[in-house]
């Protein structure tokens, strides 16, 4: 009974060797299952196959193997309890001291192109979880390990002090159901997504810390950075920074907010954002042209701004983008010439997300939080270009659809009260974030550096007045694209038809709060 002991059943080997080598070398004896063991014996440290200590092989294809009071009485009985102890010792129970395992790599399958449902339950872990938990129950006399980077705190404690301390394993205990926590978390998820459109009864989103942050939204707030267990390679969170300092919360937020406008186009397109909202969109034959039309729509917000490029950062781009003071750049990739270009401006954040294209690993679903929990809904992906009709006399021309239709695509991502006026391949002018349609409107024509005779005009819910029309009329709007349902569209119409503008509804509404 006072023979220390280690059972040692990891998916990844990573840190394995190192780890039972020197508990080994502390006097610990481990013990093992199936692959772990044959791997450990193949690197020459002496294991001990958990078959031998059950008397019992492993059934079923592996499905039971640690499934047995002599592997989790031996982790589980109380070591300041007389009675456990002398039960332990006539059910011939060995103590377990020490439990590294790390779980069947459920979610890197159930994310993977192609794989069958079978194949996926396969990778539902049941004897890893039992035994870490069990292992975190008990952790007042069990060291619990489940990530590998903790191996080497856990073998300097024991190296120095004989034993890990009470409060490493109980950060090690909380550290294992976390793990627990998300594993089961994936699971449940992967299971109830073929219910249909259906909001689950309990949601369990999963998020891994990376960093802290230096502060959040201002500075007397505290703010940390969590990503997905396996973020997809074309999101903000998976992007690779190059160079700059540190990014801030604002920057992620504001990256995101960019990141998400970008993917809406196929066209060479570059976003400008401030403050979450885009003050600049161009698309253009070239990166570079696309960049400078999206700068000069609204050059005074763009100071200081956080730009996307759904393209790879060329190096005519690059020059550009150093004309002026830029927070942030991310694009898929950057070639070597323009990271030259930009490596002078030290201060400049620049990311790029391996190749991927804006877009990919979209979300379903968004939540947020409020007061006592929180909000799910379904992502706003639905553009409504499915359900347009014309209520105006005059139909738009085709260049008059292709400005309304780019413009439709920008103000889903505007704050609301959200208006877009543009032309087909760029915004001239955007009214985000007011309490009443008619100061966005009106916002939009002053932001607006170039003529508006001729633009058209996006609007993210109906119109409850004709004022804002009126005045797009006035400033020579040839066109304008909104959801309708307004208890006055006919109104509104009118005022349309009387300003020999062409109007389209769209039955779609896109607030963004």
């Amino acid at each position: 009974m006072n023979r220390r002991r280690a059972l040692v059943s990891v998916f990844r080997k990573d840190g394995i060797i190192d780890l039972c080598r020197h508990l080994v070398s502390l006097g610990y004896d481990v013990v093992s299952t199936g692959g772990t063991a044959r791997h450990l014996a193949g690197s020459g440290i002496p294991v001990t196959p958990v078959e031998d200590v059950t008397g019992f092989p492993e059934i079923l294809d592996g499905r039971v193997k640690t499934l047995h009071p002599l592997v989790h009485g031996a982790i589980l009985f109380r070591r300041d309890l007389e009675e456990h102890v002398e039960e332990a010792r006539s059910q011939g129970m060995f103590p377990i001291d020490l439990v590294a395992v790390n779980l069947y790599p459920f979610a890197e399958t159930a994310t993977r192109s192609g794989v069958a449902d079978g194949d996926v339950i396969e990778m539902i872990d049941i004897g890893g979880p039992s035994m870490v938990r069990a292992a975190a129950k008990n952790h007042a006399s069990v060291t619990v390990l489940v990530e590998p980077e903790d191996y080497p705190l856990v073998l300097e404690e024991i190296a120095r002090d004989g034993d890990t301390s009470p409060a490493t394993r109980r950060r090690l205990a909380a550290r294992a159901f976390e793990h627990c926590a998300a594993y089961d978390a994936a699971v449940a998820t992967y299971l109830h997504r073929d219910s249909g459109k259906t909001f689950p009864p309990v949601w369990l989103p999963v998020y891994r810390h990376v960093a802290d942050l230096r502060y959040g939204e201002n500075p007397h707030q505290r703010a940390a950075r969590y990503r997905e267990p396996s973020p997809a390679a074309g999101t903000v969170m998976a992007a690779t920074v190059l160079q700059g300092k540190q990014l801030s919360y604002n920057n992620y937020l504001d990256l995101d907010a960019a990141w998400r406008l970008a993917a809406e186009f196929d066209a060479p397109t570059a976003v400008v954002v401030k403050h979450t909202n885009p003050c600049g969109v161009a698309s253009a034959a070239d990166l570079e042209s696309a960049y400078v039309a999206a700068r000069e729509a609204d050059p005074t917000s763009a100071f200081g701004s956080i730009v996307a490029l759904n393209r790879d950062l060329d190096a005519a781009t690059a020059r550009e983008i150093t004309s002026t003071f830029v927070e942030a750049v991310i694009a898929p990739s950057v070639d070597p010439e323009a990271r030259e270009v930009l490596a002078g401006r030290k201060n400049l954040r620049l990311l790029h997300t391996g190749g991927a294209a804006p877009g990919a690993g979209r979300a379903d679903r968004e939540f947020r939080l409020i007061s006592g929990g929180l909000l799910l809904q379904d992502a706003d992906t639905d553009p409504g270009d499915g359900n347009w009709r014309v209520v105006t006399q005059r139909h738009p021309t085709d260049e008059e659809r292709q400005a309304l239709a780019f413009a439709w695509k920008v103000v889903r991502h505007v704050r609301s009260n959200a208006i877009v006026y543009a032309r087909p391949d760029r915004t001239l002018g955007i009214g985000a974030g007011q309490m009443s349609r008619v100061d966005s409107a009106r916002l939009g024509v002053e932001k607006a550096r170039s003529p508006l005779q001729g633009a058209v005009l996006a609007s993210d819910a109906f119109f409850p007045f004709r004022d804002s029309v009126d005045n797009a009329s006035g400033a020579g709007v040839a066109a304008i694209i909104q959801p309708g349902g307004s208890i006055r569209d006919e109104e509104v119409i009118a005022a349309a038809d009387e300003g020999n503008m062409a109007m389209i509804f769209t039955g779609v509404r896109h607030f963004r709060h």
